[in-house]
């Protein structure tokens, strides 16, 4: 222990002979590493950024669909099946810790109209209060419907900002009633602007309600390929409207009760309240597979389906949007980390460059060690320790640089930054990597040089 720390001290004398030269050699040390933790932490920063945006985009987002109807040999395609219901819903809230929230929707399409205007919308969404979080879709104005409004099936409603364009002209919608069927909905808020998808829809062009009070009240079958709307009036010529359809009793009869006689000899299928979709968010982007395995074991214990049954439902993942965060991420880093090597290698040539120059400088006192009975491995030691402290050295500056410059980048740019402690701790390995490494050739060659002739050396 006394040796190593007398080669150091030796090392730190040797070093101080030339302070400038020693600084002007730690520049280059100081430079890359500081590039590397600046460019680390200003990458992590976008990285998390971007994450955040594609987050809001729907990255976390799964959707279950039922699964396809078959009749003579025929498929009919996914989401043709009625197997999906809102205990699904409530269950993989309950059973799958990867899932953050979950929501049941059922989709339908309807004619607006409000006064003497009337708008058919691309997308009615009934839904719960959950959805707006799973989809990240902010308020504009007013305020969501509420849980009690989905168990009472109140007529209440959100718009988007079509509609609220092209039914109100600039008019505040909150509180403003619409009419559905004949039904008059409150609307209650109004959605933020998202503008178009990535596949050209309207975003904006939507109206979202109660599920219950969209099965319900409005349109009690699955929205197919059809504008039901239409569908309506064609049927008005031929169809007596009561009121029975559109306002049932304020208890809803989910499940119809067998007689004795059926239950005790010929107990039947039990019809339940389908909904068209569930959606679900993961807690986040990496729990996505873990949150599909869970909700596939829970969705068929539920559906009771044997082991060799196929699943009767599809769960879909937004694998674009993940693929896309994954590649810029990593394409960001890589291209941020080798600008930062290129630079801790032109400083690991510096080290050398000054080191070669030191040996020829220190040639006699290399001559002078070595009569006095220093071997060449002591020689080949100092130098290389004389080396390593002045990337050392280099590298704690360049990481109090490299941090203070992200901080400036924050405060100044407002770029985001995040600190990176695994930065830290390379840079200071490569400090000392980039030492030997760089350091070996000029300790080796002093290591080699005959004492005679260094003695002679002028």
């Amino acid at each position: 222990m006394h040796a190593v720390y007398r080669i150091i001290r030796t090392a730190l004398h040797a070093l101080r002979r030339n302070v400038m030269r020693s600084v002007l050699t730690c520049l280059g040390i100081i430079i890359g590493v500081a590039a590397v933790i600046a460019m680390m932490e200003i990458g992590q920063g976008s990285s998390s950024a971007i994450q955040s945006t594609i987050s809001k985009m729907g990255a976390n987002m799964l959707m279950i669909v039922p699964g396809q109807a078959q009749a003579s040999g025929v498929s009919f395609g996914n989401g043709t099946r009625v197997t999906l219901t809102p205990g699904d819903c409530k269950a993989i809230i309950d059973e799958c810790p990867a899932v953050k929230e979950a929501a049941p929707n059922v989709w339908s399409r309807l004619q607006i109209v409000y006064g003497n205007k009337n708008w058919d919308p691309n997308q009615m969404y009934g839904t719960t209060p959950a959805y707006l979080d799973i989809a990240n879709w902010q308020l504009a104005a007013g305020q969501n419907f509420s849980d009690h409004d989905v168990q009472e099936a109140n007529l209440v409603c959100l718009i988007g900002q079509t509609l609220a364009r092209e039914l109100f002209d600039g008019d505040d919608p909150v509180g403003k009633e619409l009419r559905v069927k004949n039904v008059d909905m409150k609307v209650v808020g109004v959605l933020a602007a998202k503008g178009a998808s990535m596949t050209g829809s309207d975003q904006d062009d939507v109206i979202m309600a109660p599920w219950t009070a969209i099965k319900y009240r409005l349109s009690n079958t699955m929205l197919g390929n059809v504008n039901q709307s239409a569908v309506a009036a064609a049927d008005s010529l031929t169809a007596i409207n009561t009121l029975n359809g559109l306002y049932p009793s304020a208890s809803l009869s989910l499940y119809p009760t067998p007689s004795a006689i059926q239950a005790a000899d010929a107990p039947q299928a039990v019809r339940f309240p389908n909904v068209d979709r569930i959606y679900v968010s993961a807690r986040s982007a990496e729990e996505i597979p873990a949150a599909i395995r869970q909700i596939t074991s829970v969705l068929r214990e539920r559906h009771r389906l044997r082991a060799v049954e196929d699943d009767d439902f599809e769960i879909r993942d937004m694998t674009e949007f993940t693929k896309a965060l994954s590649s810029t991420t990593t394409l960001m880093t890589n291209l941020l980390l080798c600008v930062a090597l290129i630079s801790l290698v032109v400083g690991g040539v510096g080290i050398m460059n000054i080191m070669l120059v030191s040996v020829t400088e220190r040639t006699r006192e290399i001559g002078l060690r070595m009569a006095v009975g220093a071997r060449a491995r002591d020689i080949l030691r100092q130098f290389l320790v004389e080396a390593i402290l002045l990337c050392m050295l280099g590298g704690a500056a360049g990481i109090i640089f490299g941090r203070g410059s992200s901080l400036l980048v924050k405060a100044f740019l407002h770029w985001p930054t995040e600190m990176s402690i695994p930065a830290i701790i390379a840079a200071v390995f490569v400090s000392a990597t980039v030492g030997v490494l760089f350091g070996y050739y000029p300790a080796w060659k002093a290591s080699r040089l005959d004492p005679i002739e260094a003695l002679r050396f002028e």
